[in-house]
């Protein structure tokens, strides 16, 4: 081949590969945007990416680097701040929400807007449980558990056995030099959890459940890729075996009720067999594993990340912890000498460590998205979501926002010194008919090993500025190494 014909060649293949890429780029605007017609116009600016990936592989990048907010910011930065982007994530053209007035107006409409997670994440955590199954039976399957897990009965009497644990958990902790901070707080959550749940302290069934639900966790904001190997099929069979020990403890617990005498102290498991609704109707065995899965997340997962980050970062700041501390000695100070433990009353009234709480949760945002589908065509902010794309909620840009919070990423509780945030600016547990039902549950747990620590202890982490990682939840990738000790 002469010189001219190498270069014709070099020229073609450069061609080629550059129409390549337009196509690519192009392909999921023809699939998704051009049916439209003249509606895609009114479609929110951004980014449905190449097809497949789509966006998928831009945030995946941002949330394992050590600056996740930059896959959003390149959204702000690419088309300014519209507070609604459209992309590709999961699989399914989806419309980013990324402003309170956008994020309040899709979680409490729930006659444009229906749950939308994405499969991979509803194989995981259960079709039966709260996020995928129909408003009408979110109704009434919150109904029907809101007591036995945060009726003020339920939540008085789980407040003994969380302090007996809490107080032992930190006194071990204390002489056991270096340990992973993070790592028993997660065993301690979840032991937790499992008594309310099943009356079962049994170490074996505890520590099966935990690594199962442990490898699940890691799969639920995954690439839905079913190959060995992958986090995602990892998750899959461990969901399996969670299933599978979950249902012989039910099974069980239905021969004890139906051989045994009642007992008179029931644990959640008893309280989700008794319930009925209105028509007589009970909850299967399919729906109360899907509940108690539901319940591990947010009474176990989020409780024990939320706790080891108000810690630290109260360790960090001596004067916050301070002001903290004389709360809680102020508590113990009021009360009556007769009186053992801690009462419902006190916990809610502890008005600064609530403050705590509050800032750890915007600051950490524990669950970074939720998701949503569009019922029809809807218009938002002058925009439209068609019917059947997916809508997802990013809280992490509400709660990071510096024209509702100032300097947004510092931890600062006494910002909410009479400071009530707009609506649909701060967004822990969701909003709407379906705000995370646990969330009282997780702010008991966390209040009362606060309580604790606050009055006794201190920590130390060993690698301050060990990087973090932000998926599934942000933590230390050393579990927060540490050590803790008493104070006189």
């Amino acid at each position: 081949m002469d010189l001219g014909g190498f270069w014709l060649l070099l020229i073609g293949i450069v061609g080629a590969l550059g129409v390549l890429k337009w196509i690519l780029k192009r392909a999921n605007c023809w699939l998704y945007e051009t049916p439209l017609g003249e509606m895609q116009y009114s479609l929110p600016p951004g980014d449905l990416g190449l097809p497949i990936i789509g966006n998928m592989w831009s945030f995946l990048k941002a949330f394992k680097s050590s600056d996740p907010d930059s896959f959003m910011r390149s959204f702000v930065t690419r088309f300014g701040r519209t507070g609604i982007y459209k992309g590709f994530m999961f699989g399914k053209p989806s419309v980013f929400v990324t402003s309170p007035e956008t994020c309040r107006r899709v979680l409490n409409d729930d006659e444009a807007f229906k749950p939308g997670w994405p499969t991979s994440t509803m194989e995981l955590i259960g079709k039966k449980s709260f996020i995928g199954i129909s408003y009408e039976e979110h109704k009434r399957l919150r109904r029907l558990t809101a007591t036995p897990v945060n009726g003020h009965e339920a939540l008085s009497l789980y407040i003994k056995y969380i302090e007996e644990m809490a107080i032992s958990a930190l006194e071990q902790w204390s002489i056991m030099g270096q340990f992973e901070f993070l790592t028993h707080l997660r065993k301690l959550t979840f032991k937790i959890i499992m008594y309310i749940f099943l009356s079962s302290e049994s170490e074996s069934i505890m520590e099966a459940l935990e690594r199962e639900y442990t490898t699940l966790n890691h799969g639920v904001r995954a690439m839905a890729i079913n190959i060995p190997g992958f986090a995602y099929h990892k998750a899959l069979r461990a969901r399996k075996r969670l299933v599978a020990i979950l249902q012989s403890v039910v099974s069980e617990r239905r021969v004890q009720r139906k051989d045994a005498i009642p007992k008179q102290k029931k644990d959640m498991l008893d309280a989700l067999m008794d319930v009925e609704d209105e028509n007589g109707r009970k909850l299967g065995d399919e729906e109360i594993i899907d509940v108690l899965l539901m319940y591990l997340n947010a009474g176990h997962e989020s409780s024990g990340h939320i706790t080891m980050w108000a810690a630290v970062l109260l360790q960090e700041h001596p004067e916050f912890l301070q002001k903290a501390k004389e709360e809680q000695e102020l508590v113990v100070k009021k009360r009556p000498a007769t009186q053992k433990g801690l009462t419902l009353k006190e916990i809610r009234h502890m008005e600064y460590l609530s403050k705590v709480i509050d800032e750890t949760l915007r600051l950490i945002t524990f669950s970074l998205v939720v998701f949503r589908e569009a019922k029809a065509n809807i218009k938002i902010g002058g925009y439209l979501i068609p019917k059947g794309w997916k809508v997802l909620v990013w809280f992490r840009s509400v709660h990071l926002d510096p024209e509702t919070y100032l300097n947004p990423t510092e931890f600062n509780p006494s910002r909410w010194d009479s400071f009530t945030p707009r609506a649909g600016s701060f967004l822990p547990f969701g909003a709407g008919s379906r705000l995370c039902p646990g969330n009282d549950l997780a702010k008991l747990e966390i209040s009362i090993f606060l309580h604790h620590f606050l009055l006794k202890y201190r920590l130390e982490r060993l690698n301050p500025r060990c990087p973090l990682r932000y998926l599934p939840h942000s933590r230390p990738t050393d579990n927060c190494l540490a050590r803790m000790w008493k104070i006189v």
